[in-house]
């Protein structure tokens, strides 16, 4: 006669995870989350700011290669990539970027020329917060870092 396997000859075997178990596995991948996520969270947004200073930092240079070329600043960020029509043909020399990036959040970049901060040009972010706060990166806070 055949034998059975150990496994075969036990009436009830316990091949499956109980409840308990489950929901033991389920706390500690819920408890992993929350220490986990906060820290990825907190690095994204630090990613982002850097990635505005960088950003800031690109056309500030643009900026300066603009204005040795045509001797002042543009009026507006688009002279860097296309030629203004009161700017003289053989003194621009650009396009000085491709393309305007928008900032980490989605949004444009804002600049004045002249700057009430600098005498040549102001340049900021709003950073996550859309309106005029302490969060907003800055050419005037960049450069003097």
């Amino acid at each position: 006669m055949a034998t059975l396997s150990a496994f075969a000859r036990r009436p009830h075997s316990h091949a499956a995870f109980t409840l308990m178990e489950i929901i033991l596995v389920v706390v500690i991948i819920g408890i992993m989350l929350t220490l986990v996520v906060p820290r990825i969270t907190g690095r994204a947004k630090k990613a982002r700011v850097v990635t505005a200073r960088h950003q800031i930092e690109a056309f500030r240079t643009a900026l300066q290669n603009y204005e040795i070329d045509v001797g002042e600043f543009p009026k507006s960020l688009q002279g860097l990539v296309e030629r203004p029509s009161d700017v003289d043909e053989k003194a621009w020399d650009g396009p000085y970027m491709t393309s305007i990036p928008k900032d980490p959040w989605g949004r444009e970049y804002h600049y004045k020329s002249p700057g009430d901060h600098f005498k040549d040009y102001d340049l900021w972010s709003d950073g996550p917060n859309p309106s005029i706060s302490e969060d907003d990166i800055t050419n005037w806070d960049t450069e003097s870092k």
